[in-house]
């Protein structure tokens, strides 16, 4: 069966720290398993770090990226998406995607899958999850703390996509996570039965839902926010930041966590939104080292996808 990665827990807990291993790994000791293969990256969404990290690990691994943006292909317009992932299965190892609806991810699956096309498919980023980012996240917590068994992680700001990917790759790897989130922007029922079913060898997961950032920070080995607005919300902008008023994560939010603590940001940031500029450009910030722990990541889980092929 091929395996595809389009949430965390597409991986068990143990493969989760194999593929967290192999991205610590050089480059040179994976060897290079995409030698003559081509990897495509099909970019419905703009992309910075998902397109560099993704292109150069590739690259790292003797592949061949190929990148096609969202115009190029016409999803279900030009073309269906069943098609489309069929024909880049004609040519590629592997298929990422970075897509607006999941419902794209999990119909190129079907399709490769039901024609019999060994092609993992792996989520670049949807509306329902970000799961390569969160294997950097927690690459570079590992890296910064020491390992991330009884670690807290406090999320400050919408529940969004990355949220619920770090809360189930949290569940799995001994993390705890704490929420905080303004009314309706938090995690919903839905995402908590799919982090507990997640859960390591049937641990009860440690995540905590609170609309007080003050009180998911305090004491917290690491401090995470993201934008308010993400792509195609826009219309919301104003609304949103009426909304999240007083969770941004600033140089007094920061004293009330660990001495040690150190704050992540997945980017792009928005000084004097969701952080303020003394926090993510000072010196407990993590993001440099979490944007290129996007590349190492990317090259151990290619690495583990063609092993397991």
């Amino acid at each position: 069966m091929t395996r595809h990665f389009l949430e965390v827990d597409d991986l068990s807990p143990a493969e989760l720290a194999s593929v967290l291993d192999r991205s610590e790994a050089p480059p040179g000791r994976l060897g290079q398993p995409l030698a003559g293969r081509g990897v495509a990256l099909v970019m419905e969404k703009p992309s910075n770090r998902t397109r560099n990290s993704s292109e150069m690990a590739i690259v790292q691994l003797g592949g061949h990226p190929v990148t096609i943006r969202a115009e190029e292909l016409g999803l279900d317009s030009r073309e269906t998406v069943e098609d489309v992932a069929r024909t880049l299965g004609c040519y590629h190892t592997v298929i990422g995607a970075r897509v607006f609806a999941q419902s794209t991810l999990v119909r190129m699956v079907a399709a490769l899958d039901q024609a019999g096309m060994p092609v993992p498919v792996v989520n670049l980023l949807s509306d329902e999850g970000h799961p390569c980012q969160a294997l950097a996240d927690l690459l570079t917590l590992r890296q910064c703390l020491d390992g991330l068994e009884g670690r807290t992680v406090a999320w400050v700001g919408d529940g969004n996509n990355v949220c619920r990917s770090l809360a189930i790759a949290g569940a799995m790897a001994g993390l705890r996570v704490k929420v905080a989130s303004p009314p309706g922007f938090g995690l919903t029922p839905a995402d908590l039965d799919r982090v507990a079913v997640a859960a390591r060898d049937g641990a009860v997961p440690q995540v905590e839902l609170t609309e007080d950032p003050r009180a998911a920070v305090a004491g917290a080995d690491a401090i995470y926010t993201d934008v308010w607005t993400s792509m195609g919300q826009e219309a919301e902008a104003a609304e949103r930041r009426r909304a999240f008023e007083g969770y941004t994560v600033d140089e007094s939010l920061l004293r009330l966590a660990a001495p040690h603590a150190v704050v992540l940001h997945c980017l792009p940031a928005h000084r004097g939104e969701e952080v303020s500029p003394g926090v993510i450009d000072g010196p407990r910030s993590v993001v440099w080292r979490q944007a290129a722990n996007r590349m190492h990541t990317m090259r151990g889980l290619l690495a583990w996808l063609v092993e397991s092929a």
